[in-house]
């Protein structure tokens, strides 16, 4: 199927899609920017609340061994 479009079509259509796809990660980075400093603006008010993230994190990772919720 390749050989019956020709090689300058070929070239245009991949060239078509990095650029395409090089503003869709242009797009994704923003939105990943903007997820960021919401995430930052809900820490700094736990932390002005004197929520202990660290330690909070630090639990949620120490589980019971399944054989624990068993019983």
């Amino acid at each position: 199927m390749a050989k019956d479009i020709s090689k300058d079509e070929q070239i245009g259509f991949h060239k078509g899609a990095l650029t395409t796809l090089a503003k869709e990660r242009e797009e994704m980075m923003k939105i990943l920017s903007i997820v960021e400093q919401l995430m930052q603006m809900h820490v700094k008010s736990l932390q002005e609340l004197g929520v202990d993230l660290q330690k909070s994190a630090q639990q949620s990772k120490v589980k019971k061994p399944i054989e624990d919720s068993l019983r």
